[in-house]
């Protein structure tokens, strides 16, 4: 895994980074690769924000991997700055590699490097494999996460 290159998503990675967002029983019902048009306006709108960085682990020319880390200044726990990881997945070719670690922890890194005192992160809570994964890194469960779809 030394040729791994984990750089900002293009215009041109788009179609492979919706590719891995439907390739899972839930994201297959919500996600549309045969539209991309949604997914070009909302890559633009997170190009124009600086704390927004969508990335993709790319092998032998491949796109194998992504997630979005989201930077987020904040008033409580004394001011700090925290960051969200999101939208995380890796090729099914991939899982299993050292792949997904490898991912984390460039976002943990870049969370450190832009001020974060605290990585956040949610996980479906049918996706049990992931959260033992997330474990392993050394995230903690210590939160019960809540969302109203509008």
């Amino acid at each position: 895994m030394s040729d791994l290159d984990i750089r900002p998503a293009t215009v041109d990675d788009l179609a492979d980074i919706v590719a891995l967002l439907a390739d899972d029983p839930l994201g297959a019902r919500r996600e549309s690769p045969d539209d991309l048009t949604p997914y070009r306006a909302a890559l633009r709108r997170l190009a124009d924000d600086p704390n927004q960085h969508i990335m993709v682990a790319v092998q032998a020319d491949r796109v194998v991997g992504t997630l979005q880390l989201t930077v987020i200044p904040g008033l409580s726990r004394r001011g700090s700055t925290r960051s969200v990881i999101e939208g995380v997945r890796i090729h099914a070719d991939e899982r299993g590699s050292g792949l997904g670690t490898r991912l984390i922890q460039w976002a943990v890194d870049e969370s450190r490097r832009q001020g974060c005192r605290l990585v956040q992160l949610t996980s479906d809570a049918s996706r049990t494999d992931a959260h033992r994964f997330y474990e392993r890194l050394g995230f903690v469960a210590s939160h019960v996460g809540f969302k109203l779809a509008l």
